[in-house]
């Protein structure tokens, strides 16, 4: 099958040497504001693909006042995540935003013509919630 070929990961899981990807698959970065190390991990970037800024800024202001509230980091990010709504309007980003639909047709097309491909972001979903997990699930939903 066609998502198969679709994997994620994060950057540095790829950086330490950790990521288990196909050795043929194109990185691809899912991020809005990648830095310069981002961009040395990946083959590609496409910032369509990562949350839009006012979610972002929205998401981390929750985050921050989560953690003057006491709360661990991955407890803060995912307590956030859930205080501003962050996976249903991601996914309403996804599917308004005519620039992110673009994109995501793009990689459908790669997808299906047997290119292989992982998604790489910053966060390492054993610990933290991810748009990335969000955005492969909409690639396997096109993809079936």
């Amino acid at each position: 099958m066609t998502w198969e070929k679709l994997t994620d990961t994060y950057v540095a899981a790829i950086q330490h040497g950790l990521a288990d990807l196909p050795p043929d698959a194109t990185r691809v970065g899912v991020v809005r504001r990648p830095t310069g190390w981002f961009h040395a991990a990946v083959d590609e970037n496409q910032p369509e693909l990562g949350p839009p800024t006012d979610l972002l800024e929205a998401f981390h202001d929750a985050e921050e006042d989560m953690k003057m509230q006491g709360l661990c980091e991955e407890g803060a990010h995912n307590a956030a995540w859930d205080q501003v709504g962050f996976g249903a309007a991601y996914r309403a980003y996804l599917e308004e935003s005519a620039d992110a639909q673009a994109v995501l047709s793009e990689l459908e097309d790669r997808l299906k013509s047997g290119e292989s491909l992982a998604l790489v972001c910053y966060e390492n979903t054993e610990k933290k919630r991810c748009h990335r997990t969000i955005l492969r699930e909409q690639l396997e939903e096109l993809l079936s």
